[in-house]
């Protein structure tokens, strides 16, 4: 029975591969979503190890409490003094202390901020006198004096820079030009993705980062012998408060926690797109052998009559499948290499480079791809072999014979039709069940979107007849005699019209549950802009959500023409025991922004706020009991309790608002937080919006190229760009989902030309021409696709419904030019797939035709 299973695939070429590119495209998503992940997590730590090489301990600042990863607060420097103090330590063989920003701005030949997507633009002192510190090489030039600046080759060969030319660079305060001393490169790592890096002498980069005086980090080496636990006990009993020491090692696993949490979550994000291309995979797998295993019914029955058991004909389908999966998992595995330098290539295009010091292929990889791929094959052949294993000897003497029914076939459209409700009853449960973590409510969402799919996947069997005859209409005014038998043959076995519609189905209701939500997000953050943003122009980074310095308002307010303008600013604080996002407003917000929805309070609060006055929205204030007159102690970084009194309650609109939780005045949030930033700045200028208004405001923004003035409808684009950028790149990871069920009707239709041979060859025999034959097939392979995605998109808004319900900052939005998107795809799709199948039905001789068994 093996050398007749695998004989019998090695005589179905065609087919096998056929049936063999689901897998492999589901394989490669797995494979290069750990390749990628993997690449990048070395990379990474080959940047932290490369950072403190030579370490044996590292001081830097300490927070008064876990900070968030917005960006907007850092920890606190430290005064320089510290410095001599632990170099005089016994145990101490040498220390070097530097500063660093994350808003370091190198400013290009055309006057605008270098700036490579959302990739940091890092600056930072340099010490060349301790080497055994220093992770950059230099390439060319010299080390930065005062004046001058290092940048790395990557930027420099972008943007054309060379040793000798000026650079601005922008920081904390107006553009400064500096000279380039010296090209450098970071460690070994071949690629540090889009940052920009920027290195000063310590003097420099203090007055640039405006910490006159103040270090941000202290790197220690020890003596020889010293232990890195000895050397911390050392240091930890000569430091001042709002510091703290770790180990070099420790401290490079620190800053590296943030970036193993990213790595972790897109490993999980991109395994969920290979997981749906092979819950695709396993539909078209199974239909694939459902229908080979029906076309050799007389096989099967042959094999009985010869003696062959039930076991021994489940052994061999289940072989099959087993080679199948085997060969398709491979291919996919190395495939996989190929897609993680694609996805590089991807996420690069959107704006998101990655560091990248080469592929790395870890066992791991080949063991959970293989497994998973051959797994999914096998388990989806079982139902097709448990069919096989029902054929009766006596079919074999028969002509037309087919596989009876099982003994539970009656039980199939309840048993679909209970499987998706129980997934929409677990969906609703992770959506709006109580006491649930944020695991517990993925899980729960998971299995219910699983069940879903299952249910509604196997129910659409019972739609397929009706479906048919609506969508194929057009079909029968179109192509004539053509259009009406694909119709008919759309119908002719519903079961497998449904199962190869599924797949499709499956892809569509993902990609329009995905528009769906965004629909809601843009058009509820619109409306949100429309309701508060009343000012003329608005000012932000150049890359729309950095932080940009205070000095950029203050340079705006002077441009003639400007009636009002106002900043709002944000930093991390502890209320009530948990971080929040603490924002402060300047007293003329109420001037250039709409009026508030207030529950307690009125606008007048927003200019009254003073040294103490704080106004919260109205979830903060349900959560803690406030009410005007309550009383809020925030914690800040640096350690001081600030307590400020309710002035006011809000509800913030859908669509959010520029305010956090607790908001205060600007003058209370810079008398404690260090080096205080903007967010956004709104100006109100007489005339309103105006060529000569917005050159006003672009002169004075000039020595700040990080900052850029905007109209309301520049702002509202410019803010949804970004969730533009996801968006596109989540619509091409679903398109593996959609390419698999394309390859899934190319495999159906193959299947039935050969099931057909006789009836088409009688077709051709009795007149049917070739263009003829070609436009069945073709407006056979539309009408499934149109089944599919008629379902998947009405699944996918009902799924996206269902969230929107649950999320209030989102309102329900349809996205109707997506969805006449979508379905003309899924036309397209249909066409796509029969370009193959119709061509090869179209060139079968009839008189062959005739006599095929």
């Amino acid at each position: 029975m093996i050398r007749f299973a695998l004989k019998g695939l090695a005589g179905r070429k065609m087919r096998t591969a056929l049936t063999a590119i689901a897998i492999v495209l589901g394989v490669a998503m797995v494979s290069g979503t750990y390749v990628l992940t993997d690449s990048i997590g070395k990379a990474f730590d080959a940047i932290f190890s490369t950072t403190y090489q030579g370490t044996d301990a590292v001081i830097t600042g300490k927070s008064a409490f876990d900070l968030s990863n917005s960006g907007t607060t850092l920890e606190p420097s430290f005064d320089e003094s510290l410095l001599p103090k632990i170099q005089a330590l016994s145990e101490v063989k040498a220390a070097i202390g530097g500063v660093a920003s994350q808003n370091t701005q190198l400013i290009g030949k055309d006057g605008k901020a270098i700036v490579f997507g959302g990739a940091p633009n890092l600056g930072f002192s340099v010490d060349p006198t301790k080497p055994e510190f220093n992770s950059l090489t230099l390439v060319e030039g010299a080390w930065p004096k005062a004046g001058q600046v290092v940048v790395d080759v990557s930027t420099a060969g972008k943007k054309d820079l060379a040793v000798g030319q000026t650079i601005g660079v922008q920081v904390e305060g107006p553009v400064e030009t500096l000279r380039i001393s010296g090209l450098v490169r970071f460690g070994a790592v071949s690629t540090i993705g889009g940052a920009t890096l920027a290195g000063f002498d310590l003097p420099t980069a203090q007055s640039l980062f405006d910490k006159p005086g103040k270090l941000d980090q202290i790197r220690v080496a020890g003596k020889s012998g010293v232990s890195p636990a000895k050397l911390v006990a050392e240091i930890s009993a000569v430091l001042p408060p709002g510091t703290q020491v770790k180990s070099g090692s420790t401290q490079a696993a620190s800053d590296s926690s943030d970036t193993s949490s990213f790595i972790s979550f897109l490993q999980k994000f991109l395994l969920a797109f290979g997981g749906i291309a092979l819950f695709v995979g396993a539909f078209v797998i199974a239909n694939s052998l459902s229908i080979t295993i029906a076309q050799r019914t007389r096989e099967f029955a042959t094999l009985r009559t010869l003696g062959a058991s039930r076991r021994q004909v489940l052994g061999s389908v289940i072989l099959e499948a087993l080679v199948i999966g085997v060969l398709a998992s491979v291919t996919g595995l190395f495939l996989g290499l190929l897609l993680a330098k694609g996805l590089f290539s991807l996420f690069e295009q959107v704006g998101f480079t990655l560091p990248n010091n080469g592929l790395t292929f870890e066992t791991r990889t080949i063991v959970v791809s293989l497994s998973v791929g051959i797994l999914v094959t096998v388990l989806a052949s079982l139902r097709p072999a448990l069919r096989a294993t029902r054929v009766p000897p006596i079919a074999a003497v028969r002509e037309g014979a087919t596989l009876p029914e099982g003994r539970f076939h009656w039980f199939r459209p309840y048993g679909s039709a209970l499987t998706a409700l129980f997934g929409f009853a677990a969906l609703a449960y992770g959506l709006f069940g109580s006491g649930l973590g944020t695991t517990q409510v993925l899980l729960w969402m998971g299995l219910g979107a699983l069940l879903i799919f299952i249910g509604v996947a196997l129910f659409s069997s019972h739609l397929v007849t009706p479906m048919a005859h609506v969508l194929g209409w057009p079909a029968t005014k179109i192509g004539g005699v053509a259009g009406a038998l694909a119709r008919d043959n759309a119908q002719r076995n519903p079961q497998r019209t449904g199962s190869t519609a599924a797949a499709l189905m499956i892809g569509l209701a993902l990609v329009t549950l995905v528009a769906t939500l965004a629909a809601g997000i843009i058009g509820t953050f619109t409306s949100a802009v429309d309701q508060l943003f009343t000012s003329d122009y608005a000012i932000t980074a150049q890359n729309n959500f950095s932080p940009i310095p205070i000095s950029a308002a203050t340079a705006a307010a002077k441009a003639p023409g400007v009636v009002a303008i106002a900043s709002t600013r944000a930093g991390d604080a502890l209320a009530f025991g948990k971080t929040i996002q603490l924002t402060a407003v300047d007293s003329q917000i109420g001037q250039v922004l709409g009026d508030l929805d207030w529950k307690q309070g009125s606008q007048e609060v927003l200019g009254s706020l003073g040294a103490d006055g704080a106004f919260v929205d109205e979830g903060f204030a349900k959560k803690h009991r406030l009410t005007v007159g309550s009383t809020v102690p925030l914690l800040t970084p640096s350690g001081k309790t600030v307590t400020v009194t309710v002035r006011g309650v809000f509800k913030p609109p859908t669509g959010g608002s520029p305010f956090g939780p607790v908001t205060i005045s600007t003058v209370a949030f810079d008398a404690n937080y260090a080096q205080p930033k903007n967010l956004f700045t709104f100006v109100k200028m007489s005339g309103g919006e105006s060529a000569a208004n917005t050159a006003a405001l672009e002169a004075a923004l000039k020595p700040f190229p990080n900052a850029k003035s905007q109209t309301r409808e520049q702002f509202k684009k410019n803010q949804i760009s970004g969730l533009k950028s996801v968006l596109n790149v989540l619509y091409v990871l679903l398109a593996l989902s959609i390419v698999v069920s394309l390859f899934g009707i190319v495999n159906t239709l193959v299947l039935t030309v050969f099931e057909r041979t006789r009836e088409l060859g009688m077709l051709r025999a009795i007149g049917m021409t070739r263009r003829q034959v070609r436009r069945m097939i073709r407006h056979e392979s539309v009408i499934t696709a149109l089944i599919g995605a008629v379902v998947g998109i009405i699944l996918g808004i009902v799924l996206a419904a269902l969230l929107i319900s649950r999320v209030k900052e989102i309102n329900f939005v349809m996205p109707w030019g997506q969805i006449v998107v979508f379905t003309v795809a899924a036309v397209i799709v249909g066409i796509v797939a029969a370009i193959f199948p119709a061509r090869r039905a179209a060139k079968l001789d009839p008189l062959k035709a005739l006599q095929y068994e």
